[in-house]
């Protein structure tokens, strides 16, 4: 893959530089093979890239199976506009603790980590380095490149094969403190048009709740709850303008077209003052979606015939 000309609207960004988990989860998504590839520094910049158009679409990650939601992820989809996730992808999550040739871990004592893969390994890392330092980088490559840019840490956490990118001597392996971490990465673009539902998918949503007052949160699930829709992720975000002020990050089990998800959405715009449709996508372990038979789409249908019937004037069977 190769960077990209400002000008190549062709391009897909992610968070680099090479090596990077954001990237695993790029070389998953077909329609980029064979495009070029922006490394970008961070969330901003990735949709930046997308908005202005130096990018067709963005690969960024929006949750993690030990530390949730991505914040700096969830907070940008709400306030950019005219974004929509058109696929997700997983990819496991370990790491190694790579440090400059002749260093041993005994002469480790401060460590250069992306926060996130600190919180993932600081188990290992309290265990066997009793005392270290943490310095935070900006990415997980880039905790290991910074390793020849200055002296500030002694070792890196790292992806696993950053050794073929960065000639460091890999100290540890495993060092995460969950074998089964898992993170989420979705792939944005300004494309509005909605991918085929598949029967396995995720409708996601930012939703902000009415001025605060008692019961908002329960009649915002209850548009969910009363139509057997499942939500798989539900998280708070402050909005900013005042305290006590939150939108709600959610995703749901089934796609726009789903008559249960649209009618959900239609009882979501009555109530509240704003929502934010993220878009309709595959899901990317293709479970697919579970729910009773009473909220099938043929349910919806009768009973808007039934309706239409009674308005007009119809004879009842």
């Amino acid at each position: 893959m190769t960077d990209a000309a400002a000008d190549a609207t062709d391009a897909y960004s992610y968070l680099g530089p090479a090596g990077t988990f954001t990237e695993a989860a790029l070389k998953q998504v077909p329609d980029a093979a064979g495009h070029p590839w922006n490394p970008v520094n961070n969330v901003g910049e990735a949709l930046a890239d997308v908005t202005s158009g130096r990018a067709v679409a963005a690969m960024i990650a929006i949750e993690n199976s030990i530390e949730g939601g991505v914040s700096a992820t969830q907070d940008a989809l709400a306030t950019v506009p005219g974004l929509r996730i058109v696929g997700e992808y997983l990819v496991p999550v370990n790491f190694v603790l790579v440090a400059r040739p002749g260093t041993t871990l005994a002469d480790v004592r401060t460590v250069n980590a992306h926060p996130v893969a600190y919180a993932q390994t600081h188990g290992w890392l309290e265990r066997e380095l009793p005392g270290h330092a943490h310095v935070p980088s900006s990415s997980n490559v880039q905790a290991a490149a910074s390793l020849f840019e200055n002296d500030v840490a002694d070792a890196a956490v790292a992806p696993p094969g950053i050794d073929a990118h960065h000639p460091v001597d890999v100290l540890a392996t495993g060092i995460g403190d969950n074998p089964n971490a898992v993170t989420r990465f979705v792939l944005v673009s300004r494309s509005r048009a909605i991918p085929p539902r598949t029967g396995a998918d995720k409708t996601s949503l930012i939703v902000e709740l009415p001025d605060d007052e008692p019961g908002s949160l329960l009649a915002m699930l209850e548009q969910f709850s009363t139509r057997g829709v499942n939500m798989s992720l539900l998280e708070s975000r402050p909005i900013g303008d005042a305290l006590g002020r939150y939108r709600f990050v959610v995703d749901l089990d089934g796609h726009i077209e789903d008559e249960r998800v649209a009618d959900a959405l239609l009882g979501l715009r009555r109530f509240s003052p704003n929502v934010i449709f993220l878009g309709s996508y595959p899901r990317a372990d293709k479970q697919p979606n579970e729910y009773h038979s009473k909220y099938d789409d043929a349910v919806y249908v009768e009973a808007r015939d039934w309706l239409r019937g009674l308005l007009s004037g119809e004879p009842e069977a």
